[in-house]
């Protein structure tokens, strides 16, 4: 007599987010994001270059001559902050393994910090080109 057929085990997510659809999936990631936020805001890093962004980004509107200007100065306040968001989430992960130095660890960290001095750099240089266009014809 054989033994019946053995039956596969249901296996619960390790992230029950993998195993949702639709709506409910988009209003938990957007939970996600918004918690996100909350971390970021935690840092001062980010925190400063939030509270510019309030500043920065209704100025866009005014220093702008056209949707494309105007895009490119608020878009490149905001991409500094999501480089940030990103650099800060590299730096926990990397914490997380371990407190101990280690040379990749250093290296990623550094690149990290490297993708936000460029992020500032390039804002840096949008905003001074628009201010230059501006009022010096």
């Amino acid at each position: 007599m054989s033994s019946p057929a053995p039956q596969p085990l249901a296996v619960d997510p390790v992230n029950p987010q993998k195993s949702r659809t639709g709506l409910n999936r988009l209003w938990h990631a957007t939970g996600y994001s918004l918690q996100g936020l909350r971390a970021g805001w935690g840092e001062p890093a980010f925190r400063q270059e939030a509270k510019l962004a309030l500043l920065a980004i209704p100025l866009s509107f005014w220093l702008g001559r056209s949707w494309v200007e105007t895009a490119l100065l608020a878009g490149s306040v905001l991409l500094v902050m999501i480089v940030e968001l990103l650099n800060t989430g590299l730096e926990a992960a990397i914490d997380r393994i371990g407190p101990e130095w280690h040379d990749l660890s250093k290296r990623a960290k550094d690149m990290g910090s490297a993708a936000v001095l460029l992020s500032l750099i390039l804002c840096a240089g949008i905003w001074c080109a628009a201010l230059v266009q501006r009022w010096l014809p």
